[in-house]
């Protein structure tokens, strides 16, 4: 058995460090929330904003180390680009999904909820797996155009205003991630989703990315910095 390279490791380190820190974000903003208030809109606010800085900061601090996908469909694009190999795939999908949940449960624990709490919150409906597809697709799109452009280095700030306007403008909050959706099936809080509601939106993020994908291709058809 070969041991991976050091760079490697560093890599799938970022990727769990960053995954992790990412579902705590959100679950924890999320049952801080309502703890703070009652008005769901203002719940849905502190959750969006929350989101958002966080995003950024761990985008920008791990991005150099491990390009900070922090979720398999932008792994899987990619690859389908050719920007990660194939050696990565399958340990950076293992990392996102073992990091959102330990973030979660960690969350769970900062708030005093048991640990791991198996979400009751059912969030099936046509609008929302449309909005999943909506949302993951509007992702890809900006990560991508934006590194097919040679502007990636705007990756930071752009998805973090994408994710927190995504967060209103879609009926779904805008999961767009099967990684922090399996996350959240493991805190029964505000941020939470049911075990039976996570196939088929992860279903739904699937389809987005590969709509999101597609999408680029037909923009950008080359990698071509802007002049």
């Amino acid at each position: 058995m070969t041991t991976p390279p050091p760079a490697l490791v560093r890599r799938i380190a970022a990727e769990f460090l960053g995954s992790g820190a990412l579902a705590a974000m959100v679950v924890g903003s999320g049952a801080a929330a309502v703890n703070l208030t009652d008005d769901v809109g203002v719940q849905l606010l502190i959750n969006a904003i929350a989101t958002a800085f966080g995003l950024f900061a761990l985008i920008t601090v791990l991005g150099p180390i491990s390009g900070a996908h922090l979720n398999p469909v932008v792994s899987a694009v990619d690859l389908a680009f050719g920007y990660r190999g194939p050696r990565d795939i399958a340990p950076y999908i293992a990392a996102q999904v073992l990091g959102c949940i330990s973030g979660s449960v960690l969350a769970n624990i900062m708030f005093e909820v048991p640990p791991v709490a198996w979400s009751t919150t059912d969030r099936i409906s046509a609008g929302h797996l449309i909005a999943e597809v909506v949302a993951t697709a509007g992702l890809v799109v900006v990560i991508f155009v934006l590194a097919r452009t040679g502007r990636a280095a705007y990756a930071a700030g752009v998805v973090a205003a994408y994710i927190g306007s995504a967060y209103f403008f879609t009926s779904s909050t805008s999961f767009a991630n099967p990684a922090i959706t399996i996350g959240r099936m493991f805190s029964d809080t505000f941020a939470g989703i049911s075990p039976a509601s996570t196939p088929l939106f992860i279903g739904a993020q699937i389809l987005g990315g590969a709509l999101g994908y597609t999408v680029v291709r037909v923009l950008i058809p080359r990698h071509s910095p802007v002049s």
